[in-house]
């Protein structure tokens, strides 16, 4: 059975709260996070959008968020990040890759792993949970992808409270609770990541198109 910081994790009780969540509202999935971690909870956002930060401070204001900074992220997406940090006082903490990252440019070999994974795998060490942004509509690698799980690889628990979101369901929780917008969406920037590696989707493509466009790339590794 596995364990963090000592205490056994019960995998079958993740998977009955995993069936139960199915239909749950994502401040549920949250909450149950928050009351089972406390300070022991994680919530890594990309800054995409601000909904799972919104619902997030909804249970607990001073919830750890953390961000991923590669270096090379568009400018809108620094500003973004900034943007939201003011409007919800965040307990933001901002995580840089290691000086080993410099042999490795964005959309090279080691990019990803080294200027995301690293970093994150380092700020979650410790931690009993972490909460995600991911969303099974995202891409057909995510498709299957639990509210609650165990993360074998880090050693703690995962939770997607929006796993059953759609785009739709995104825009107009976002529309309908005045949230600031990341202000590439309305140039066709629909998945935003580096810029060398991002550009906008053009009309009737799929909206992860315009990442790590021209290669068979389809995950940064966080999530796999």
């Amino acid at each position: 059975m596995p364990s963090i910081a000592g205490v056994e994790v019960d995998v079958d009780e993740l998977a009955e709260r995993c069936a139960e969540f199915e239909a749950a509202p994502a401040t549920a999935v949250m909450t149950w996070a928050h009351q089972r971690f406390g300070g022991r909870l994680s919530l890594a956002c990309s800054f995409q959008d601000c909904v799972l930060v919104d619902l997030a401070v909804r249970v607990d204001p001073a919830m750890e968020v953390l961000f991923l900074d590669t270096g090379f992220h568009l400018p809108e997406t620094l500003a973004y990040v900034e943007e939201v940090r003011a409007r919800y006082d965040l307990n933001l903490k901002v995580l840089r890759p290691g000086p080993e990252a410099a042999a490795y440019p964005c959309g090279s070999e080691r990019c990803c792993e080294l200027r995301k994974v690293a970093p994150l795998d380092v700020a979650l060490a410790g931690q009993g949970a972490w909460l995600t942004g991911l969303k099974r509509v995202d891409a057909p690698t995510r498709a299957d992808a639990p509210i609650v799980s165990w993360d074998e690889r880090r050693g703690l628990v995962k939770v997607n409270p929006l796993a059953t979101w759609t785009d739709d369901d995104i825009f107009f929780y976002a529309a309908d609770h005045g949230l600031p917008v990341h202000p590439l969406m309305s140039k066709g920037y629909l998945s935003i990541g580096c810029a060398p590696t991002t550009r906008p989707v053009a009309p009737g493509e799929d909206r992860r198109a315009g990442r790590w466009a021209g290669t068979d790339k389809t995950e940064c590794g966080l999530h796999t």
